[in-house]
């Protein structure tokens, strides 16, 4: 039987790695943000053909692709992730704790950084208007395609950055700011759906056993992700 072919959105890729050799089968392991049209998202690769096993992605990037027709099996909801905000190590990390002090930290931010799947969208059409500075960020922010925001602030090419809390941790060189304020801290869930190849059914509801396991959720749990169930 061939290797079973993953792709993973950037909220659960850390833990999946660090997970991969507990996993006794052979797993190839692709990675791809759930939404957006970077030429390696998960939306891009199905559209010039390329099909996988399981697809680790965000439940809003399952339901547009599900409403496009391209991915037809359930969502299995695995973990829940929140938006966090990081400086360059050594930076001093500003107050974002209030909507006020948010809206301050942005408008002081020489640049700021996020992501062109799940937390951009939010930040960039949620939380920018509400705060009454989306015309000011249209300027002032950049998204990053297929690059953690956090290696961007830490080469000091933004002064704060922003995205899904697992995908800052792992990265050297910076200090995570901390989560966004109750009034726009929202829940993101991730989870995963199955690809249609019959001959890796089996192997596929393997490994998703696998990553509903107590041990798994201990991994979870350490790159900052809240286990569902």
């Amino acid at each position: 039987m061939r290797p079973l072919k993953i792709i993973t959105s950037g909220a659960q890729a850390a833990p999946v790695e660090a997970l991969l050799p507990d996993y006794a089968g052979a797993v190839d392991l692709a990675f791809g943000s759930s939404l957006g049209s970077a030429h390696d998202s998960i939306p891009t690769r199905l559209g010039e053909g390329q099909r996988f096993d399981i697809y680790l992605l965000a439940q809003t990037g399952h339901e547009k692709l599900g409403e496009a027709g391209v991915l037809s099996a359930p969502f299995v909801p695995l973990v829940e992730s929140r938006i966090g905000a990081a400086v360059a190590e050594g930076d001093t990390p500003p107050d974002i704790s209030t909507p006020d002090a948010l809206r301050a930290a942005l408008l002081d931010a020489g640049s700021v950084a996020h992501a062109a799947s799940a937390s951009g969208i939010y930040l960039s059409t949620i939380v920018f208007p509400a705060l009454g500075i989306a015309e000011t960020m249209k300027d002032k922010a950049r998204t990053i395609y297929s690059e953690r925001v956090g290696r961007v602030v830490a080469r000091g090419e933004a002064a704060l950055g922003f995205q899904q809390m697992s995908e800052l941790i792992p990265i050297p060189g910076i200090t995570i700011v901390g989560s966004l304020p109750p009034e726009f801290d929202r829940t993101f869930v991730f989870g995963a759906s199955l690809g249609d190849d019959p001959d890796m059914q089996d192997a596929a509801n393997d490994f998703l056993d696998f990553l509903r396991s107590e041990r798994a959720a201990e991994e979870f749990a350490r790159w900052g992700l809240d286990p569902i169930g």
